[in-house]
């Protein structure tokens, strides 16, 4: 029987409409609806009766495959918590993570499987499930997925914290119910489409990927890194009709010269998050493919994947970028925001975002790191985003910045994204980030910029044509590109590295 709030549901919902289509592909590796429903049958039975006790917490240590995609569907089948983790992060941070969520067997890849053994050798005690070496007995295979009540846990997603500990949050099936309840309303996905899946799966987007696709009977199509070097190309090669990634992949399409008018004619949708959307890459990228509808979408992790929608019109979104970024929307339906002004009291206009409502997760991991962001409020709980935002007159919200990208250097209130957007306006400036770095003569700014070298005084004097002297920076370094992390989103970790390194070399 379907319980329909628990979110394996949803593939078999696909399953039901799809049995023998493709419900991923990856490289090599592929399966139908039907032969993934009964190997994750056969690999939850595996994990359930397979040791001397239930498991708390199921890794999935494997990249991109049949590892991890059926990996990810035989947790859920337990009905236990499922934690994806990457065999490419570094062993100890995966310990970190396996510690927190109390992960106590994982399913691994050849990959996998040596970052696994590692984290045994060193006391973890893992239970371990290589289904391409370990023999599953079918005797053992689960008949149907366990039932789930709507406040278990369905997976846990780590973010990183302020102490360089990650943090844990643990996402619930009610919290994926209604988000996907709201999506489906919002979308036509079919069986016909094929969604690409750029995400890694230690990323939320990547559950946006799967069970979208696994909703709809449609199948998801796993995207390399190697593509961006021709994406018109792969999206044709595998019939893409839904393209969700994060803004930066529209300038790295555009830097291999092939974003040009028309050259994604197959796409339905155009939807992009994690990182702000540009109104430059916007217009391009529609451009590129006329025949789909774009969405900005916003969310973080501890609200469930996505909370706020923006969908692009041509004609009056260009009118309510901020810096040259594009609206966040409207908060999904079912929920309240506030925006709260300095003194921490509500305001009407600008202020910071705080959200209530059933996507947020019930609070992390470790109740500690729950401090400033999970905020007691006229009887109710709301998740303070960090997030800076401001009204536009129609009641959408436009994106500003994070809280702590303002600061104040020699009396001025600097808005980083204000100093981003003036330099993008410059020619022969392709894209900038700016970071502020801190040594002993104050606080600073640095600006990583990429297209055309430029003299740093040459960059200065122009800029003062824009912004106030105080707000223009001193120190500008050009950059080939900018460093990217596991999610192709500018690695701005690194990058105010790089500022520190360049402030100590210059004092």
């Amino acid at each position: 029987m379907e319980i329909s709030h628990a979110l394996y549901s949803r593939f078999q919902r696909g399953l039901s409409v799809s049995p023998g289509r493709a419900a991923f592909r990856a490289g090599a590796d592929t399966a139908t609806y039907a032969q993934a429903d009964l190997l994750a049958r056969r690999w939850a039975g595996a994990l359930l009766h397979g040791g001397p006790r239930r498991p708390t917490a199921i890794g999935v240590l494997a990249a991109k495959g049949t590892a991890s995609y059926v990996g990810i569907l035989a947790g859920l089948y337990t009905g236990i918590p499922v934690v994806p983790l990457s065999p490419d992060f570094p062993a100890e941070r995966t310990r970190r993570m396996v510690e927190a969520a109390g992960v106590q067997a994982v399913i691994v890849d050849p990959q996998g499987r040596a970052v696994a053994d590692e984290l045994n050798a060193g006391g973890a005690r893992l239970r371990v499930l290589d289904p391409a070496a370990d023999r599953v007995d079918d005797a053992t295979a689960l008949a149907a997925p366990m039932p789930v009540a709507p406040s278990d846990t369905a997976y846990v997603l780590f973010t990183s914290g302020s102490t360089g500990r990650p943090k844990g949050v643990p996402i619930t099936h009610a919290n994926t119910a209604h988000y996907f309840r709201y999506l489906d309303a919002r979308f036509d996905f079919s069986p016909d489409d094929v969604f690409s899946q750029t995400f890694d799966l230690t990323f939320d987007c990547a559950m946006f990927d799967l069970f979208c696709a696994w909703g709809a009977g449609a199948t998801a199509v796993s995207v390399p890194v190697t593509v961006y070097r021709d994406v018109p190309g792969f999206i044709a090669e595998h019939g893409i009709t839904v393209w969700f990634s994060t803004p930066n992949a529209i300038q790295l399409v555009r830097r291999t010269g092939r974003l040009s008018p028309s050259a994604l004619p197959g796409l339905r949708w155009s939807l992009f998050a994690g990182e702000a959307l540009k109104e430059a890459d916007a217009t391009d990228w529609l451009r590129a493919a006329p025949g789909s509808t774009l969405e900005n979408l916003y969310g973080p992790t501890e609200l469930t994947i996505t909370i706020a929608a923006h969908r692009w019109d041509p004609a009056a979104s260009p009118g309510m970028c901020v810096n040259g970024l594009s609206p966040i929307g409207t908060v999904n339906d079912g929920h309240d925001h506030l925006l709260i002004g300095p003194d921490g009291e509500p305001v009407p206009e600008e202020g910071e975002l705080w959200i209530s409502g059933p996507q947020a997760t019930p609070g992390y991991l470790d109740p500690r790191d729950e401090q400033g962001r999970f905020v007691p409020r006229d009887g109710r709980t709301w998740y303070n985003t960090g997030d800076r935002v401001r009204r536009a007159p129609n009641g959408e919200l436009v994106y500003l910045g994070r809280a702590d990208s303002q600061v104040q250097v020699q009396g001025w209130r600097v808005e980083l994204t204000e100093v981003d957007h003036a330099l993008r306006t410059l020619p022969g400036i392709t894209d900038a980030a700016t970071v502020a770095a801190e040594n002993d003569g104050g606080l600073q700014l640095v600006v990583f910029y990429t297209g055309t070298f430029q003299r740093p005084a040459e960059l200065a004097s122009r800029l003062t044509r824009t912004l106030p002297a105080g707000l223009v920076p001193r120190l500008y370094v050009h950059l080939e590109e900018f460093p990217l992390n596991y999610n192709r989103k500018i690695d701005r970790t690194q990058l105010r590295k790089h500022a520190l390194e360049r402030i100590g070399a210059r004092g």
